[in-house]
């Protein structure tokens, strides 16, 4: 049954990397990569900046990257439209732990890790104790080829931890946050789970100003 959830877990990756990874010809978004503590993916250049806050145990920010981020990827970031930046807001340690492990990864697979953690959710963060969750975690950072030592010197690494933290604090200052998912297009705050078509409403019009 182990065997199983981990060839699963595997596929999921592999998967993801390929949908992260594939951009339609002609489209004009660069890949991931970092900015400072932000991670970011589409074009500089995009009329629509969409800053998402988010904690990667919160069933919410689960469904938002499930239901709408496939969506919004394929209508305004693949198209030069948008330019999302991914800012961590984790709720709990756990949390803070994924975050941590996904920056390890390096940004070219950031999103991917982001996306597997998400999808994966209700399966690895199931456990009666921190322990057992964290080995669900590390369990999954395996598949995605990161061996067991470089997970604990990840999790040892105190700049990692204060580059995550730094961005909580940062939400907390500059746009009140207090809750995930918490989305700020082009400066302005929406707060909690939002649907394509809701979001879609906001960003058509902002995009036909490029």
């Amino acid at each position: 049954m182990m065997q199983r959830h981990i060839s699963a877990f595997f596929g999921a990756f592999a998967l993801i990397t390929l949908v992260f990874s594939a951009t339609p010809a002609g489209a004009q978004a660069p890949g991931p990569r970092a900015q400072g503590l932000d991670m970011v993916i589409g074009a500089e250049e995009a009329p629509i900046t969409m800053i998402e806050y988010a904690s990667l145990t919160c069933p919410h920010c689960a469904n938002l990257q499930i239901e709408t981020m496939p969506k919004l990827k394929a209508e305004y970031i693949d198209t030069g439209k948008m330019k999302l930046v991914f800012r961590d807001f984790p709720l709990d340690r756990i949390a803070l732990n994924a975050a941590m492990i996904a920056r390890c990864a390096g940004p070219e697979r950031f999103f991917t890790f982001i996306d597997v953690f998400f999808t994966q959710q209700s399966s690895w963060i199931k456990g009666n104790t921190a322990d057992q969750i964290m080995v669900n975690l590390r369990r999954l950072a395996r598949t995605g080829g990161m061996n067991d030592a470089a997970i604990d010197a990840c999790l040892a690494n105190t700049e990692i931890q204060n580059a995550v933290l730094q961005q909580s604090m940062k939400g907390e200052r500059e746009h009140k946050v207090d809750s995930t998912p918490t989305l700020v297009i082009n400066g302005t705050v929406y707060r909690g789970e939002a649907s394509f078509e809701d979001l879609d409403k906001v960003l058509k019009p902002l995009a036909a100003k490029r």
